[in-house]
């Protein structure tokens, strides 16, 4: 217990630096996250079958995902992105076609979704802390702008959730949410943490407007992105869940001692980082 502790602070910590910083420094940190998180996930869906070297279509998703995040730095146009995502499969496939019977299309597949699931889900987090308001809430070339204060609520809604879900499941847990999923989950521990996130949620809002950093009639906004980001992070959390059942395995690496890998980690923060961001440009923007 007391080395999951100290290694969950640290990856806090460090998360809280590399959003903070923003820019470069947050590009290559999830550069680095994205490509391990990829590779766990293809390792667990067997991609490289018994070998334990890396496989082609895991380099070329390596290669893929640091690309993909520099184009994001650089400012690409979104629907510039959304085709390189699209692009990718046809890459992805090409191995199997000039290596197949070696290669299956199966393995291109898994690698692609991997590639998509991991790198792509993530990159939101990098698309929000670098979104700009039109109009008057963001000052040109300001560090303090919309994406900085939104992209904490990708953490907040998610990790927030996690924490109030485990308490109200301890203190109020009797009902079983998904008994051949997850035994441990409670209906309550999950109404807990939609709840806990959507309270985390106001109060950065009240934070925000106390240090002057509030949006003006925007209150509601970021309970909205609590609950929203729960919701979707506890499916997140079960998905990851249920591919490991699906795979018997007990936790996708070990990066994170007394955690497992990054997957095990960010499971539901690759599921709120692009919900978030779609509220903020639907919202704020």
């Amino acid at each position: 217990m007391k080395t999951r502790v100290i290694s969950g602070i640290l990856v806090v910590a460090i998360t809280m630096a590399l959003v903070w910083s923003g820019g470069l420094v947050l590009t290559i940190g999830l550069m680095i996250t994205a490509s391990i998180g990829f590779v766990e996930m293809t390792k667990a869906l067997g991609v490289r079958g018994s070998s334990d070297k890396l496989h082609v279509l895991e380099l070329l998703g390596i290669l893929s995902t640091a690309f993909f995040y520099i184009l994001i730095w650089l400012g690409m146009p979104k629907e510039h992105l959304i085709l390189y995502v699209l692009l990718m499969l046809p890459f992805f496939m090409a191995i199997t076609v000039f290596t197949y019977p070696k290669n299956k299309t199966e393995q291109a597949i898994k690698a692609y979704f991997s590639f998509v699931y991991v790198t792509v889900m993530l990159g939101f987090i990098l698309l929000t802390r670098n979104f700009t308001a039109p109009g008057s809430l963001d000052k040109e070339g300001s560090f303090y702008n919309t994406g900085f204060f939104a992209a904490w609520m990708i953490f907040i809604s998610a990790w927030g959730s996690d924490t109030c879900a485990y308490f109200a499941g301890v203190a109020l847990g009797k009902h079983k949410a998904f008994p051949k999923l997850s035994p441990k989950k409670s209906v309550e521990g999950c109404i807990g943490g939609v709840v806990g996130s959507g309270i985390f949620g106001l109060l950065y809002a009240m934070i925000l407007n106390g240090v002057g950093r509030g949006f003006p009639g925007m209150y509601w906004v970021f309970p909205l992105l609590g609950v929203a980001g729960s919701i979707i992070g506890q499916i997140g959390d079960l998905s990851a869940s249920a591919i490991k059942r699906d795979m018997k395995i007990k936790d996708y690496g070990y990066v994170i001692p007394g955690h497992g890998g990054i997957l095990d980690r960010f499971d539901s923060i690759i599921f709120t980082a692009p919900m978030i961001y779609l509220l903020v440009i639907l919202f704020i923007s």
